[in-house]
């Protein structure tokens, strides 16, 4: 499958992303890519989340690629049973331990425990061995029980813009050869 060939919807994490962001530099360049409006950005309601992602998706009319960044990627899993189908495949990066209590902002925690059983589709799961957000193996753990294949991204931080992931065109290239397998 080609970029063309698929609806891109971007799925931010907490309090979104900005303008230097791996994400939005992706929105910005790929033509099908959207931005999904979860809600409140700072302070987010995991049902207003998950409704918000699985209107995105029905609305959709071609076949779609989700890509979504650390509670990004928990709502997708959340969610991934309601798509009616139309989910080709998912690209979830550095998704964060949603049951580690240590966790902040609290509020963060209503997004766990995150789901167990495996995703109706393809996916990919990128983690970082030294992501403040979640271990590598609880990253490993989740990829297991999602049936995600697991790209390991070595000392990445939590690969957003403040770990040095602005344009990030290894992650793009991963995408890349990821469409083109589904």
């Amino acid at each position: 499958m080609k970029t063309s060939q698929a609806d891109i919807l971007i799925v931010p994490g907490y309090k979104g992303s900005g303008k230097n962001h791996w994400q939005t530099r992706w929105e910005n360049n790929l033509k099908t890519a959207r931005r999904v409006q979860m809600g409140d950005w700072h302070k987010p309601v995991f049902e207003d989340w998950r409704q918000n992602l699985i209107n995105a998706v029905i609305a959709t009319d071609k076949p779609v690629v989700i890509v979504g960044h650390s509670i990004g990627a928990q709502i997708i899993a959340h969610a991934s049973h309601e798509f009616e189908g139309k989910v080709a495949g998912a690209f979830l990066v550095a998704p964060p331990d949603v049951e580690n209590t240590s966790t902040r902002p609290r509020h963060l925690l209503t997004f766990g425990p995150y789901p167990r059983e495996p995703l109706p589709f393809p996916s990919f799961t990128i983690a970082s061995r030294n992501d403040q957000f979640c271990a590598y193996e609880k990253a490993e753990e989740m990829a297991a029980c999602w049936g995600s294949f697991l790209v390991d991204a070595g000392q990445s931080g939590h690969i957003d813009d403040t770990s040095g992931h602005g344009p990030w065109p290894e992650g793009l290239m991963v995408v890349s050869k990821f469409m083109s397998r589904i």
